[in-house]
């Protein structure tokens, strides 16, 4: 079974650049599709972005509030997946964890987990 470590939140201001890294360790990395999710305080947790893997590998899918704004990538010599974070907003506080990606009737369905700690991004106006 995969487990997932997440790194690089930190506290930017309104328009802050930084990227997240989640080591995975365990399953067929290359073959499976990989996603970041996060939680804001109060709120459920959401899918973020998601790149495919296999045969299809690099294809990737991004929830409606960040297109254009971030962008996720996958090493897979390095079972890394990377979100490089643009053009931040207030509205993206929130923990960041990442985990694969599945989908149930067209849309993702969140992992029951094993979830890692995630990585806190704050962003400040």
């Amino acid at each position: 079974q995969a487990q997932f470590v997440e790194s690089g939140g930190r506290s930017v201001q309104v328009g802050g650049a930084p990227r997240l890294s989640c080591a995975v360790s365990g399953g067929s990395f290359s073959l499976v599709a990989i996603g970041w999710y996060r939680q804001a305080p109060g709120k459920q947790r959401e899918f973020v972005a998601g790149i495919s893997g296999g045969f299809s590998g690099g294809r990737t899918d991004y929830a409606e509030p960040v297109k254009g704004r971030l962008t996720i990538s996958r090493d897979n010599t390095k079972r890394t997946v990377y979100l490089q974070m643009n053009s931040l907003k207030p509205e993206d506080t929130a923990v960041y964890y990442c985990n694969v990606v599945r989908y149930l009737s067209g849309k993702v369905s969140i992992p029951n987990g094993p979830w890692g700690q995630g990585t806190q991004v704050t962003v400040s106006s």
